[in-house]
Parts: C-alpha cells; structure tokens; sequence
C-alpha cells in the first residue's frame, strides 16, 4: 500500500495535514513569552521548508520522509516528560495507520508480541462508512447526530492476559470540505437518512465514495480501562441466554475474564450452590462447571466441606477469605481442614471463596483457583467487591429459573395440563393478573369445553387381586414358619411353655392363611411380627444356638417395609413394570394422534392403564372441526389397543409374575361438556345427562354378560362397549379393516350386558386380538394359541 487510502471505501479522501495546529502556532508566534514564541517560530520553519505538512499529502512514503519533521511539529502534543506516561498516538480516522505514538504505547504493542495486528474493537466494518457520514454531517452542516459508541483496542500483556484500552479522539485539528462531486445534503435529505440508518446504498447515494476532502490528523488519548472492561464483559456474560451459558466454551471464556480482572493467567472459576433446606453445598446444574470445593462429590454436607471458622466465614457471616498457600497450611494442619485437603488434593495452591449472598441468605460459593501459590490472596480478593453485585444477581434469575423448572416439572408429571387445552389456561391466568394488578377481586373463572365427544380405553390386569392376595399369602407363610422354627428351637434349648403358645399362635395364623385369607389378615399378622415377635427375637438373639438363626430370619425382612416381601415384591414390581410400559407406549403412539389433529388426552395408571380423550371444535380453537377427526381417532385408538396388547404379551416372559391384560373401549355418541375441577385438579363432565358417562365408565368392566356370570372384559380379546345402533355399524367397519391387517381374528361377537344402576341398554362388541412372538414375526396367533407357543 503506497497510499493510505488504498483499498478503503468512504466518502473521505484521507490527507494528512498539520494544518490546523500550524495555525495554533502562527498565533503562538507572537507571545510575549519568549519560550513559547521561540519555540512555535521553529515549527513553522519546518511547516514553510516542506509545505506539503501544511497542504496535506496521502503518500505513506511521506510520512516516513518527514518522521522527523512530523516529530518536532507534534512535540508539544507529545510530551518528552510524559511520554513513558501516556498511551497516546497519532494517525488518521477510521484507518489502523499511526504516525506517531508515546514509548508507553510502543512498549505496550511490544510486548504484545511481533505477530500482533492492532484492530479498532466495537466498529463494525459495515459501519464504517456510515459512521463517517455522521461526521461529515456534522462537520459540514452543523447536524449533531451522536454515535459516540466506545471504541477499544484489546492488547494481550506479557503473561497473554487480554488488556482492555479506551480511545477518545481528539479532533481539534480536523477539516472537511466538500469537493465539486459532493451533492448539498438538504433538510429533506436529512429527514430520510434519520430513519435509515443501515441502509448503505441510500447513505452513499447522499455521500458519493471520495466526495469530500478530509485534511488534518486526530489524537488518540489511550486508557487502561481492563478492570472496568472485565466487570462489564462479566455482567454482559452473567447476563446472556441460557444456550450460551450451558455451551462447552462459556466457562473458558468466563475464565478470561476474570484473568484480566485479576491479571493472573492461569486462574479457574468455580461454583457450588447452597442448599439450605439440606444445609449442604451442591454442583451447578450446567455442563462444564464445576467445583473446587467438593471436587469428585456431587454433593456434600456443610460441616463436612468446611472447617468452623470457614463454616462461620461464608455462610454466617457472607464474608470472603483467601488461602494463598495451600501446600503450606495443608502440612500446618495435618491435612485435617476438608477445605484445604480438598484443595490439596486437586494441585491447587492457592485460593479465595467468596459467599454469593442475599439479604435472604447465602446462596452459592465463588471459588477462584489458581496452580501457583501467592497470586490469590487476601489483597487481590478485594477486585471481586465490584462484580459480586452481577454474580448474585445473576444468580438469584437462576435460582428463579431453576424454582420455575421445577414447578413446571411437576406441573408435567403430577399435575400435568395438556397442551391442546394450556391456551385456555394461559387466557384465564392473564385475566386474573390483570384483575389482581388493578386492585379487583381476582378469581380464577371456570375452565369448560362444550360440544366435545368423549373417547375411553383402558388395558386392565386381569385377576390382580387374587394375585396380590396369593403373594402376600405366601409371603406371610414363609414368615411365619420362620418365626415357627425359631421357637421350635428355643423350646429345646429352654423349655418354656410361652414357646408353645407362640408356636401355637404360629399354627393357627397359618391355617387361617389356608382355610379363610381376608382383608385384615395381613395387618393382624403383620401387628403379630411387630408387637410380639420382634421384641422377643431381640431377648432371644443373646442366646446360645439361636443368634445365626434368628439373623437369619433378619436377613429376610425387607428394611423399608419391615416384613418378608419377596413375592409382594415381585407382584408389585410386575404391575408397575406393566403400568410404565402401556403408559409410556400409549404415550409415544399419543405424539403422532396429536399430529392428526390436536385434542385433549389424559391417563391413568391404576390395575392397568386407563385413558380420556376429548375432541371438538371448543378445544382447538379453530374453526377446523369436523367428525371425520372424530372417526379417525375412533380408529386410532382402537389400533393402538391392539398395538399395546401385543406388545404386553411380547414383554410378559421378562415379568417376576405372569399376568393377562383384557382391553375395552367405551363408545358415547354424544358431545358433552367438561370443566375443570380446581379441588380435584382435573377435568369432568358438566350436567346430569353427562354424568351417565362418568357412571358407565367407572362401572362397565364389571359388567356382567346378561343372564350369565361371565364379565364383560376377556384376555385375549378387545370389548368394545356401546348403546347406540349406528356406533355397532361404525366400529363393524373399523373391526372388518383391522381384521384385514391382522390386527384381529374374526371371531366377532356381539352381547348384551346386565343394567347397571342407572343405566340400561348397553351392549358390546368382542373380538379376539391376533398376536405376534415378536415385532418381526408375521405369523399371526389368538391368545390361546400364543400361550402354547410360549410354553412349547
């Protein structure tokens, strides 16, 4: 580059010219102060032997030719006195080229190191040209448009830590003019140009490239504002998305920073969270940080992770405090203090903690690391007072955001509202902020949905009673023939007829156990084992002879509910396993139902897997509703239930007990309407019409088949109960599809069932559900034959 406006694009023609400050001098020339008139008379001897300085020039080679001279006119600006002092340069606008610069600057860029590019910070290369529109606005039409946004070079020091300094330009000695290019900027032009700030095209339509001349030179005053920089660069950081903050880079970055506040380059931040309610310190939730304090422990108690006095310090007290030499406070205490061994353990030689606290409390710990003893210590510490108010800060939005996390957790998996109908939800709560915000009476309306049409299924254990009954028969047998043979033996030892009572008592709860098991049987027996058994057994442990085999009969017990529960366990083990299987299948296949078209779904894990769907127009919203969607999710549930009895059936061999499922749905033609139920937390159906389906649903798989003894619901088969003709001529299609997939045997049958109390008149639709081994396998089986093939 020969010409400094050399692959540059403005509307300035760049020429350097000491013009202006060789006015300053003409005037200086006449002082009455002999120095001052002596010394600006010499200058402008130089200025009148090389009257480019004065005309201007956009040579670089100049620049180099006239150092010298260039050096004598600026000298006053330059003080020899101040110039180890000062970070000061001189150069031309929106241009990286400086013709003179104070020692302190040239030492600062010396040591950034030779391969250093000093670049201006926080202008953008679009805006450059623009920017200098403003000026030329300003200087040529007296518009003051303000874009004083500060600019900033980042230099990195001898230890690579990055330092932030300030420019503020100095313009005294600045002209513009425009040449005979330049078009007059008029009141309208200005107007337009106000609101269109980064269109480029209109601003060079206004300002042509090269239109006006710039002559003159700027000052750069130059300041270390590293401490001021790191404190805003932390809050803009604390104070950024939460995808920022949880990407892998985010820490490494918020290391330098604080490396530039405290100027030490090898430096680790970390955070512990305080957990008042455990009155333990915890990691943070996010990837890549982590904590210095509890190392390798997830969490870890208070007490535990500090010593008293540091206990007191932190968490008492919100004060900070320093170890500034790990290794020798380590040897001092024996490596006794959990915070120095902590710190020990991880090479760490010296630190500083600091309380992150509230007028409510402490809230988390700031650990600031370093592997060098010395750097961190008491002194240095007092840099964090000024960045510890956006640290709580952004700590406390935190915590806020976790305590909405939560809430919202379980919101979903306890008191879920579902999505097609949180519209309603969010209207309803908007309304009662605004009422509670303009001093009314806020009252949460009534949430209702008429003119839906009701779906339910549910995929029910058959014989779960008599299952449960059977494992808790047997396991109370085992218990109590334990308990037997601990008294046999204890009546050989010491023959004490309080032995044979309790073996009689034994024999007795176990014949009852046989002959007649009812509904207080287990907690008679179960009081037997607390209230008599136990205390004894304690007595009798100390005995010779019957110590192992009354730990023994301990091993068996079950800690949480202190009696045998071994075939309980499997039984219940068994039932959730089914319960989480169906609901989380039903779940998946519910995702894609929604995309058909959205409705209001819930479930339900009781014996089984029970399940609500409510479709209509009130629910969507839209103007889109039409029976077809209604059909189709007929349908759909309809294959799913077949989908989830196969898949139950593929699962069944990996369960502790072997149960059967038995499938129905229930058809009501008509719509009806649901609200809310605050107390109960769920929805309803309005009007006594409506309640018939409550008392149907709840009471249907009871039912017997008229005239019989035989339930409605079968293993093995689908029950599809109804009340209506043209729902039997509805699901009869449906059924006659499926069969054609394989998804049912065609063994249809259709009964009457027995009136339930209120409700006469129902019918049901049964139907065998064909099986496949496994996802792949395309032979087909009824139940029947599938309980063959698995036994074979």
């Amino acid at each position: 580059m020969t010409d400094i406006n050399d692959n540059i694009e403005s509307p300035l023609i760049l020429k350097v010219s000491f013009n202006k400050l060789l006015k300053y001098y003409e005037d200086s020339a006449g002082s009455e102060d002999e120095f001052i008139a002596t010394r600006a008379k010499r200058v402008l001897e130089i200025a009148e032997a090389y009257p480019e300085l004065r005309e201007g020039f956009t040579a670089i080679q100049t620049l180099k030719d006239r150092k010298q001279e260039i050096g004598i006119i600026l000298q006053d600006s330059f003080s020899p006195v101040l110039t180890k002092n000062e970070i000061k340069t001189a150069s031309v606008p929106f241009h990286n080229l400086i013709f003179n610069k104070s020692e302190r600057f040239k030492n600062i860029i010396k040591t950034a190191g030779e391969g250093f590019e000093l670049q201006i910070k926080n202008m953008p290369e679009d805006y450059r040209y623009i920017i200098a529109c403003t000026i030329i606005l300003n200087f040529c039409y007296g518009y003051n448009l303000s874009f004083k946004r500060p600019f900033y070079y980042e230099i990195p020091d001898a230890n690579g830590i990055m330092r932030y300094y300030k420019i503020m330009y100095n313009a005294d000695f600045c002209e513009i003019v425009p040449t005979k290019d330049a078009p007059k900027i008029t009141q309208e032009d200005y107007e337009e140009l106000l609101d269109n700030f980064e269109n480029l095209e209109l601003w060079k339509e206004k300002f042509p490239p090269n239109s006006y001349m710039f002559k003159g030179f700027v000052i750069s005053n130059i300041f270390d504002v590293t401490d001021d920089q790191s404190i805003s660069n932390i809050k803009s950081t604390l104070i950024g998305e939460d995808k920022q903050r949880k990407d892998e880079t985010f820490m490494e970055g918020f290391y330098e920073i604080f490396r530039s506040l405290l100027g030490i380059n090898d430096i680790k931040v970390g955070f512990s969270i305080y957990n008042q309610e455990e009155n333990t310190f915890e990691h943070v939730y996010e990837t890549g940080v982590s904590s210095f304090l509890l190392g390798d422990h997830e969490k870890e108690d208070c007490c535990k992770a500090l010593c008293d006095w540091s206990h007191n310090r932190l968490i008492k007290e919100h004060k900070y405090f320093s170890i500034s030499d790990v290794d020798k406070v380590y040897k001092k205490t024996g490596g006794k203090v959990p915070q120095i061994k902590a710190l020990y353990e991880q090479g760490i030689k010296s630190a500083i903690f600091a309380p992150i606290a509230n007028d409510e409390g402490l809230m988390g710990i700031l650990e600031i690391v370093s592997n060098r003893p010395k750097v961190l210590n008491s002194i240095n510490a007092n840099k964090l007072v000024d960045v510890m108010p956006y640290i709580v800060s952004a700590v406390e939005r935190s915590k806020a955001e976790e305590e909405n996390l939560i809430e919202a957790v379980i919101q979903k998996e306890c008191t879920s509202i579902h999505p097609s109908v949180h519209w309603r939800f969010a209207k309803e709560a908007k309304e009662f902020i605004k009422d509670e915000m303009n001093g009314k009476e806020a009252r949460f309306r009534k949430i209702a949905f008429d003119g839906v049409y009701p779906l339910y299924g549910q995929i029910d254990i058959k014989g779960s009673s008599e299952a449960r009954n059977k494992a808790t028969k047997q396991d109370l047998t085992l218990q109590l023939n334990a308990v037997k043979n601990v008294f046999k033996k204890a009546l050989e030892i010491e023959p004490l007829p309080i032995y044979e009572q309790f073996i009689y008592q034994v024999k007795n709860y176990l014949k009852g156990l046989k002959d007649h098991f009812q509904v207080d049987s287990e907690q008679q027996i179960s009081e037997f084992f607390k209230q008599e058994v136990d205390p004894i057994f304690q007595h009798l442990s100390k005995v010779d002879g019957l110590g192992e085999l009354i730990e023994s009969y301990h091993n068996s017990i079950d800690d949480k509910v202190e009696v045998l529960y071994k075939h309980r366990k499997d039984y219940d083990e068994t039932i959730a396993t089914i319960n989480q299987e169906m609901a989380s299948l039903l779940d998946k296949k519910q995702e894609d139902a929604q995309g058909m078209y959205p409705h209001f779904f819930e479930r339900f894990k009781t014996d089984g897997v029970e399940h609500n769907m409510y479709i209509g127009e009130s629910i969507t919203k839209e103007d889109s509703f039409n029976l077809l969607y209604l059909y189709n999710l007929r349908l759909w549930q309809l294959q799913v239930m077949c989908e989830m009895e196969n898949a139950y059936y593929q699962m069944q061999s990996g369960f502790p007990i072997s149960l059967d499922v038995a499938s129905m749905i229930l058809v009501f033609n008509q719509p009806l309407s649901i609200s809310f139920r605050m107390d109960e937390k769920q929805f309803d159906v309005d009007g006594t019409y409506n309640a018939r389906y409550e008392i149907v649903k709840k009471r249907v798989d009871k039912a017997f088949i008229k005239g019989t003894n035989e339930r409605v619901t079968q293993k093995g088969k689908i029950s599809i109960v109804y009340s209506q003709k043209q729902d039997e001529i509805e699901y009869m299609r449906y059924i006659k599809f499926l069969q054609d997939k394989n998804y049912l045997d065609d063994d249809v049958e259709i009964v009457e069932l027995q009136d339930l109390q209120a409700v006469t008149g129902l019918k049901a639709i049964r139907v065998s559900v064909l099986y496949h081994k496994n996802e792949n396998d395309k032979s087909f089986y009824t139940y029947d034959d599938l309980m063959k093939e698995i036994k074979a």
